[in-house]
C-alpha cells in the first residue's frame, strides 16, 4: 500500500536491504573477533563452547541458541517480527560463511587490529538492523520481556543474561579475553552513536516494566 504522497509507508525497501545488511555485518564482525583469538562476544563465548563439544560449527551453534531462546519468548509474550526471525537463520550462515575465507592471523597487533575492527563492525551492524524496527534479534527479546516481566532495570538485566552465558561458555571451553571485555564495556556506548544515523522504522514505545494488575 502507497501512502498519500505515493511511497511505500516507512521506506520499507531500505529498510529490508538495511536490515539483511546488518545481520550479514554482524556476522562478519562476530568472525574478525573469532580470528582475532583475544575473546570473543558475551554470546559467541557460549556458542564457541557448545560448538567445540558438539563438533558444529560455530554458525550452526548461533542458529540453534537463537532458536531455542526464541522459544523462552512464548512465556515472556513477547512477539517476533521478520527481523527476528531473519537475525536467527543470516547471522549464524554470515559467521560460518566469513569464516571460511578468512585466513588465521599471526602477531599480536594484527589481532587487536581485527579485534577493534570486529567491535566497531557489530555496533554498525546492530544499530543498521535495529534501526529499521522490524524486530529484534532473539538475544534482545529475551532481555526486554525478562525487563517488562520482572521490573528489573535493562541494565541489570542484560549484564546478568550476559555474565551467565560467559560463565557456562567458559565452563565449556568458549574463548573468554580482553577483547570481550571491550566488546561489553564499548558496544552500549558505540551503537547509542550508530543509531541515529540508521533509524527508518516507525517510532518506539519506550520499554517500561510492566506493571502489576491491582488487586
Amino acid at each position: 500500500m502507497l501512502g498519500h504522497d505515493g511511497r511505500v509507508p516507512q521506506r520499507l525497501p531500505r529498510r529490508l536491504v538495511q536490515l539483511y545488511a546488518g545481520l550479514v555485518l554482524y556476522g562478519a564482525s562476530m568472525a574478525l573477533l573469532v580470528r582475532a583469538e583475544l575473546g570473543v562476544m558475551p554470546w559467541d563465548v557460549l556458542h564457541q563452547g557448545l560448538a567445540g563439544i558438539l563438533g558444529w560449527s560455530l554458525g550452526t551453534v548461533t542458529i540453534a541458541v537463537g532458536a531455542l531462546v526464541l522459544l523462552l519468548w512464548v512465556p515472556l509474550r513477547e512477539r517476533p517480527g521478520l527481523g527476528t526471525v531473519s537475525n536467527v537463520l543470516v547471522i549464524g550462515l554470515a559467521v560460518d560463511a566469513v569464516l571460511r575465507v578468512l585466513p588465521e592471523v599471526d602477531g599480536l597487533a594484527l589481532r587487536v587490529v581485527l579485534a577493534v575492527a570486529g567491535t566497531l563492525l557489530n555496533a554498525v551492524a546492530t544499530a543498521a538492523y535495529i534501526g529499521v524496527r522490524l524486530g529484534p534479534g532473539p538475544r534482545d527479546g529475551l532481555m526486554t520481556g525478562l525487563v517488562r516481566r520482572t521490573g528489573g532495570s535493562v541494565r541489570l538485566v542484560r549484564t546478568s543474561i550476559e555474565v551467565a552465558v560467559v560463565a557456562l561458555g567458559w565452563v565449556l571451553g568458549g574463548t573468554f579475553g580482553a577483547a570481550t571485555v571491550l566488546y561489553a564495556l564499548a558496544i552500549g556506548p558505540l551503537v547509542q552513536i550508530a543509531l541515529p544515523r540508521f533509524e527508518v522504522g516507525p517510532a518506539r514505545a519506550p520499554l517500561r516494566p510492566r506493571r502489576p494488575a491491582p488487586a
